[in-house]
């Protein structure tokens, strides 16, 4: 098996203090590796990253249509959302249209990261609710695929119909059979894949026609990045960066994708330690590297090539992409 490869360095003054490594792999229309740091075979578990394949049976069962879901409700599907109010409401909006509530969802509460919401909360002395959890529009998604299909209200049982369905349409996409899977953080079921099948999955989506389920997943989260991540986070304001014309798409454990329609590219990216500084330097390098991002916008700056500067606001280093991303 291929080592992971360097990818993110950090240093202080002029010393090299800290190496992120992990695996890439960048995947054109037709599944072939065009580019690839690290083993594109190394088995991952991709999180957050695969929402929007979570959520392509919610458009190919009808189930979409048929609740008349807009943009904004398929960019909360495949959302990793920091429980603002702009998040919350549009989500209990939606499970009040299915005629169900906060105690539907199985994804259990979370404190929200965004402040505004979590100091609301703690004035008010009240504890955070499943609408607060980062998954709940993905939540939102599972329910509306299960009252579609006549399912029980246990959706996040891998043997549910609406797992089931997740199932197929992953190993659809990465084209591979899952060797397993883990259960995320929102209890449901995440299925691992090859670091290639997961970039295979994103080529597949970026070179989808533009009527189709995949597209309208894409589409929607780029019109919508607001509302797929929140004010200040990676997903959010590079997509905003790059005039919403790629996707991208964080996910727990320092994994990114990214999906690219004009050029017809998926990207995989996991890092082995897990440490998310990294991996936003590391995918902020690649779609540098790919000529969609500008190296000297703000939100790039943030995050590649970044000061780190200490509690008097003295800068002592830098993050910077290791030597093959740069």
């Amino acid at each position: 098996m291929t080592q992971a490869a360097p990818m993110v360095e950090i240093w202080r003054g002029d010393f090299l203090e800290s190496t992120h490594s992990g695996h890439a792999v960048i995947c054109d229309a037709t599944g072939q590796i065009v580019d690839a740091w690290g083993d594109p075979d190394a088995i991952v578990l991709p999180r957050s990253s695969a929402k929007m394949i979570q959520a392509l049976p919610l458009i190919t069962s009808g189930a979409a249509d048929q609740a008349n879901l807009t943009p904004e409700h398929l960019a909360l599907a495949c959302a990793s959302h920091n429980g603002a109010a702009i998040h919350t409401d549009r989500v209990d909006t939606w499970l009040d249209t299915l005629g169900l509530s906060d105690a539907a969802l199985r994804c259990g509460p979370q404190m929200p990261d965004d402040r505004a919401a979590r100091e609301g909360l703690i004035r008010g002395g009240d504890s955070p609710c499943q609408l607060h959890n980062n998954c709940s529009g993905k939540h939102a998604g599972f329910l509306t695929l299960a009252k579609h299909l006549g399912a029980g209200p246990e959706y996040i049982d891998p043997q549910h119909p609406v797992q089931k369905a997740c199932l197929d349409a992953f190993e659809a996409t990465t084209q591979e059979t899952s060797p397993g899977f883990g259960i995320d953080g929102c209890s449901a079921p995440n299925y691992a894949a090859s670091l290639h099948g997961i970039a295979r999955a994103m080529a597949h989506f970026a070179a989808a026609p533009s009527d189709s389920p995949e597209a309208r997943l894409h589409e929607a989260m780029r019109l919508h990045p607001e509302l797929v991540a929140g004010e200040g986070r990676a997903c959010t304001e590079l997509m905003r960066a790059m005039d919403g014309k790629v996707t991208i798409k964080t996910g727990a454990e320092a994994f990114f994708i990214g999906i690219l329609p004009e050029q017809k590219l998926g990207i995989a990216l996991k890092i082995a330690d897990g440490a998310t500084r990294a991996s936003e330097c590391a995918i902020a390098a690649i779609l540098v590297k790919l000529g969609v991002l500008e190296p000297d916008h703000p939100a790039t700056r943030k995050r590649l090539n970044a000061p780190i500067t200490n509690r008097r606001d003295v800068q002592t280093g830098w993050i910077r992409p290791a030597a093959s991303l740069a």
